[in-house]
């Protein structure tokens, strides 16, 4: 039979046990609200050893440093990268599977695509990482010197002209389609699985030309396995002064620069956003990755979430146009 004693110290011990459970749900919140607390995947959407691939590893190791975690890579190329760009689109919005990429999977696909199964737009923009101007190459035994060179033989071989692409919709592919319009020459595309393998038959004389970063060109260019023929920024290139832009080679107005940027699945909160943006950032004004991305010839950006956004639309308008213009359609 239950003392008295017993029903006086019940309300205590009821007491005690929800502070203890308070204790215990507020230690529970906390360990919610902790980013990371396991691993994170960033999605590379095309081969490994691309300038994209190579950025997403160096920012990924800087990122495992500083939360703690493993940060891993896993490369999802096919499909003109829309294979992991819509992993990514598909994947929880907890910060936990994010993706970093060239233009295309956040700003160009759903101008040629009315199939995809994702929606660009839709992505989390979170930073801008590095942009780097694209340069013109082609097979070392190429009959032409200079974009001139290029464009006459290609007046005079309607058709017989072919460029690479890591595949299309891609920026290589869009490049091209803006020469052909600019220049007032009509070539065949020749889209590719990766940078990689576009180089590797631009090199052995299976391709004529590609748009590639002056990441992976530049060394190839140097090593005599291919030729260079314009930078395509708006000023030259200190890496390679020599080879001048393609707009002062009688075609104004031609730009083509490859941007990276770091984004995550439709619905991120804001917040979570903001914080991930804050150490990126963070690693990006690292001196010795800002050593890291220049020996690699990336310029780092850097800049908000907003800042970020402003960047896809503007973006997205300059290649709308080159698309139009060069009635491009794929299905």
């Amino acid at each position: 039979m239950p003392r008295l004693r017993d029903f006086a110290l019940a309300p205590t011990l009821a007491l005690t046990l929800a502070a203890v459970l308070t204790c215990l749900a507020a230690a529970a919140g906390r360990a919610q609200e902790v980013y990371p607390n396991r691993v994170v995947k960033i999605v590379v959407p095309s081969l490994p050893g691309s300038t994209t691939d190579i950025l997403a590893r160096l920012v990924a190791n800087q990122l495992g440093d500083t939360w703690g975690k493993p940060v891993i890579v896993e490369n999802m190329a096919g499909a003109a990268m829309a294979i992991g760009a819509e992993y990514v689109a598909r994947a929880a919005p907890d910060g936990y599977t994010l993706l970093v990429c060239p233009p295309s999977p956040v700003s160009i696909q759903h101008l040629l695509y009315r199939d995809l199964k994702y929606d660009p737009l839709q992505f989390t923009p979170i930073a801008l990482l590095a942009k780097i101007p694209n340069v013109l190459a082609v097979r070392p035994d190429f009959p032409a010197n200079s974009v001139g060179d290029l464009i006459a033989y290609g007046k005079a071989n309607p058709g017989k002209l072919t460029f690479a692409s890591q595949g299309a919709g891609s920026t290589a592919h869009l490049s091209g389609s803006e020469l052909e319009v600019l220049g007032g020459i009509k070539m065949v595309h020749v889209p590719y699985n990766g940078a990689q393998p576009a180089l590797t038959d631009v090199m052995s004389g299976n391709v004529d030309m590609f748009f590639d970063t002056l990441t992976t060109s530049v060394p190839l260019y140097r090593a005599g396995k291919l030729k260079l023929l314009g930078v395509a920024s708006e000023e030259r290139s200190k890496d390679v002064p020599e080879i001048p832009t393609i707009a002062e080679q009688g075609v104004p107005g031609f730009r083509s620069i490859t941007w990276f940027p770091l984004v995550g699945p439709p619905g991120l909160a804001q917040a979570l956003a903001d914080k991930i943006n804050n150490d990126v950032v963070a690693v990006l004004q690292k001196p010795e990755i800002d050593d890291k991305l220049r020996a690699l010839r990336l310029e780092p950006m850097g800049g908000t979430p907003a800042d970020a956004a402003a960047f896809f639309a503007a973006e997205t308008k300059l290649w709308g146009r080159v698309i139009k213009e060069a009635n491009i359609s794929l299905q």
